[in-house]
Order: structure tokens, then sequence, then C-alpha cells
């Protein structure tokens, strides 16, 4: 997971879609870009399937998108783990828990009026990515937060990332580093009463 490293570089755009609409939206608008940019896409995403139109449309770069309406906390994922997000939301349903998971699509420009205002609405954050917490992009989202919406806040804002190893080659290992639906689920019943 570079994607951190890559946002350090000033000028340097980074797109990170989680959905195959996304994917081929930010990629048509970074090609037609003069900006540099970074494109990650995920290897298991590729196995994901989702409505994408035949005809022609681009996704502005800044502009993230709401994958599900929430009251009760928001989680602010990227790639995979905006569905690991969103099935652990699901679960947390039956728990009476509202969840509303955000997709940044971008990271360079981030949208941060997205982010605080759904802060605002939830009061809480749950931050999702698969690199590791230390150094990852989560302090930004952190900044963005605290700079925007300190007030609104009703609980401590927590990241959920992988653990500090290098990505394991076994799958079942793989697995185990980065975040999945229960942990999700743990942090999330953390955080909300």
């Amino acid at each position: 997971s570079l994607e951190a490293l890559f946002t350090h570089i000033p000028g340097l755009k980074v797109v990170q879609p989680s959905m195959p609409y996304d994917a081929k939206g930010l990629l048509k608008t970074a090609i037609r870009s003069m900006d540099p940019i970074m494109f990650f896409e995920h290897k298991f995403i590729y196995k994901k399937s989702g409505p994408v139109p035949e005809e022609e449309y681009t996704i502005p770069l800044g502009v993230g998108d709401i994958k599900r309406e929430g009251s009760d906390i928001t989680i602010i994922a990227t790639s995979m783990m905006v569905w690991y997000s969103l099935e652990a939301a699901k679960q947390l349903e039956k728990q009476n828990i509202s969840v509303e998971v955000i997709d940044p699509r971008t990271l360079v420009p981030l949208d941060k009026d997205l982010i605080i205002n759904s802060i605002k609405k939830t009061g809480r954050a749950l931050i999702v990515h698969e690199a590791v917490s230390r150094g990852g992009f989560s302090g930004e989202i952190t900044k963005t937060i605290i700079d925007g919406a300190f007030d609104y806040i009703d609980a401590p804002i927590k990241t959920l990332g992988g653990y500090p190893t290098p990505i394991p080659f076994s799958p079942d290992l793989e697995s185990y580093v980065v975040p999945d639906p229960k942990r999700i689920m743990k942090t999330v019943n953390e955080l909300v009463p």
C-alpha cells in the first residue's frame, strides 16, 4: 500500500477507486488530464462486478462518494476496504447501528467537504485502509475532521489499518494482516454506545 507515500509528492494526483463504475470514470478523467496521476487498483477488485454504463462518462478528481447513508458513525474507507466496510455496515444494521460509508475515490485532491459534512451528521469517525496505520493517509483524513468538524465529534477518531508487517504471500496470512469486516464491526462497536 504505497498510496500514502505518493500523496506527499507535490503536484501528483492520487486516485484509488473501489467500484467498477468509479474505476472507469476516474480512469477516463486521468487519461485526459495533463497532470501526473498515480492510479491505484486493488488486485481483489478485479474480481468484483457492478454496473458500468457503456456511454461516455467521467468522474471529476476530488469528488468522493457516499456508498451508504447512515446516522450513527461514518466509515471513511479506501479501495477494497470500501467493500469490507459495506459488508460490516450491513451486519451492524442488525444491531441497530446505522453506518455511513464514504469512499474518497481520490486522495489528492481529497473531498474534504464530503467528509466534514458526514462527521457533522454522525459525530463519529472510523478510517479504514489496508496500509499500516502509522504514516498512512488516515492522518490526513483525521486532520481534515479535526479542522472542519471538531465541535461535532462525540467519540475518538479511530483508524483501522493493516498490521505493521509485510503483506504475506499466503492468502490466509494476507487476510489476517489487513482489516476485515469482523475487525471493522468490532471497532465500530467500541465507538457507538
